[in-house]
């Protein structure tokens, strides 16, 4: 039977207890408690360690990340948020589960609910980019072009969790192991072809925003020409 054992914060004396009942390797353990990791998967001989973000909110263009810690392991799932975001969703579908699903399916779960929690900020950034678009030629401001940074230094934030989810996940489709049974790895895969289609989106905001960048410049440039023309006039 699966046991889940669900802790909200990395420094709870329960995670050190877990760790010695099921030899967590006191590097993951480690990881789980730093606020500063990058998105990864690693995988030992008796269970998978995962530590993925997700978007809690946008604000201005500025990003708030939260980070879960996953253990994947034959007949138990652990999963460890971040103490200062413990009220978020991102578990709330797999609790939800109309039957217990093995630490395999967890898993699925709840990496699907973290991929599609980026779809709504990728839609946000494109409809604030078509305001812009019209704002840099309307009203040329330096306003307008702090707003352009501000959704550039969200994008690259973006792009750098979703480059590190989707090594992640080919990592998994890489090297399959028998702790995932293996009619969930077309699920995976469906995942990672929608990190894929993420990134693509990214890309593509990226172009836009530098156009953007480029038409705005080229608007300041005109106007200082016209008014060089009436001062030489």
């Amino acid at each position: 039977a699966l046991t889940w054992y669900a802790l909200d914060d990395p420094n709870d004396p329960k995670l050190d207890e877990l760790a010695a009942q099921y030899r967590l390797h006191p590097l993951h353990i480690e990881d789980c408690r730093s606020h500063n990791e990058r998105v990864k998967s690693e995988e030992t001989d008796e269970y998978l360690f995962y530590i993925l973000k997700y978007i809690l909110s946008v604000d201005h263009g500025e990003l708030t990340l939260g980070t879960i810690s996953l253990f994947v392991g034959r007949d138990y799932f652990i999963s460890v948020r971040d103490s200062r975001h413990s009220n978020d969703c991102v578990l709330d579908r797999a609790r939800q589960a109309p039957a217990e699903p093995p630490p395999g399916k967890l898993l699925y779960i709840i990496m699907d609910t973290i991929v599609d929690s980026f779809f709504p900020s990728i839609d946000k950034s494109d409809d604030s980019i078509d305001t812009l678009e019209d704002r840099v030629l309307d009203e040329p401001s330096p306003e307008t072009v702090e707003a352009i940074f501000d959704q550039k230094r969200k994008l690259i934030e973006l792009r750098r969790v979703l480059v590190n989810t989707r090594d992640a996940c080919n990592s998994m489709l890489r090297d399959p192991t028998d702790l995932i049974p293996d009619e969930l790895y077309p699920f995976f895969r469906d995942i990672y072809d929608h990190v894929l289609r993420l990134l693509d989106s990214v890309e593509t905001l990226r172009d836009l925003l530098n156009n953007t960048l480029d038409v705005y410049l080229s608007s300041v440039a005109n106007r200082t020409n016209q008014v060089m023309k009436v001062l030489t006039v």
